[in-house]
């Protein structure tokens, strides 16, 4: 309850203090908040980037999922929206002027683990493996990590767990034989024996997962205003990659996600060393990531051929104003 407080708090002092500056309303969902991927929006409030660049920036939570947070920039909740590549997508293809105008988070990793005693990709032959949504990315890249470690479909069974924490209970009662983790669900059964077979960036190592989206009609009538924002998100993520500054990130990610201090500074790692390119430098939207994102649409069966063009769902006139490229 404390940390929750602390939270909210935290959140709403910078829009006290930022009262004289350009007003600037983002969209972020409620399962998002205390998140990894809110990083970023986290450590430029807490810098002071948004109020070093004039803005008056206020985070505001969404029920629901990417459609709601669409909505939020038709309806005029929003003016920015943190949103999924595949949500953006099938707004775009529907009529929607939404638009990429910046990167938050690349590629998220998920761990595939193990039961103990399963070692090797070949001990995985005729075993449960407890997977996300058929078609959604995180299943499409898990399968891409075992196809090319010589696992078809046919090798093994797949149940449908929904969530990182049901998969890691699911593995951990034996009701599952492998699952797909993320942070910091993959450390806690490392440090409880299970075992690591591989990474999901080892089969997709670059894919656009969110972005920070504006309707193309918004934009073009608040370029300053979007300008100023893509600063202060460069800049945050300056910050974060600053191994001077990995302290002071670490004790963000402790503190409004939640994560143990240990399991921080082993996700931070595990993104930064080596740089597995699951944040960007500073912004900047890898057109192949997008592409990515599209392809895998395409394999779950969420788009048909032919596959829309990556360049129609970003928008880099921003980044490059910024200089960023």
């Amino acid at each position: 309850m404390r940390s929750l407080i602390a939270l909210l708090i935290f959140l709403f002092t910078c829009q006290q203090a930022c009262g004289a500056g350009v007003k600037l309303r983002y969209a972020q969902a409620f399962s998002a908040l205390r998140s990894i991927f809110a990083l970023p929006l986290f450590v430029a409030e807490r810098e002071g980037y948004f109020v070093r660049e004039g803005l008056d920036f206020s985070m505001l939570p969404v029920s629901g999922g990417g459609e709601s947070l669409i909505a939020a920039l038709h309806d005029g909740t929003a003016d920015i929206a943190h949103v999924a590549t595949p949500f953006l997508v099938q707004a775009a293809l529907k009529g929607s002027d939404a638009v990429a105008i910046a990167a938050e988070f690349n590629n998220p990793v998920y761990s595939l683990i193990a039961k103990p005693e399963i070692r090797t990709y070949a001990d995985l032959k005729g075993k449960l493996i407890g997977v996300a949504a058929e078609n959604g990315s995180i299943t499409l890249s898990i399968r891409k990590l075992l196809a090319a470690n010589g696992l078809q479909r046919e090798d093994f069974r797949a149940r449908f767990v929904d969530g990182t924490p049901a998969r890691l209970e699911c593995v951990m009662r034996g009701n599952c034989d492998a699952v797909p983790l993320g942070q910091p669900q993959d450390f806690v059964a490392l440090r409880r024996g299970y075992q690591l077979l591989g990474l999901s960036t080892d089969a997709v190592p670059e894919y656009l997962y969110t972005v920070t989206a504006a309707r193309r009609s918004w934009a073009a009538a608040n370029q300053d205003t979007l300008l100023r924002y893509v600063r202060a998100l460069a800049a945050a993520f300056a910050f974060i990659r600053d191994p001077a500054r990995r302290d002071d990130v670490v004790r963000t990610v402790v503190e409004t996600t939640g994560f143990a201090e240990v399991n921080a500074r082993l996700t931070l790692a595990l993104y930064l060393e080596p740089d597995r390119g699951v944040l960007p430098k500073r912004g900047e939207i890898d057109p192949k990531g997008m592409a990515q994102a599209i392809a895998l649409m395409g394999e779950g069966g969420a788009l048909k051929a032919p596959l829309p063009a990556a360049e129609r769902f970003y928008d880099l006139q921003f980044l490059r104003a910024a200089g960023i490229p």
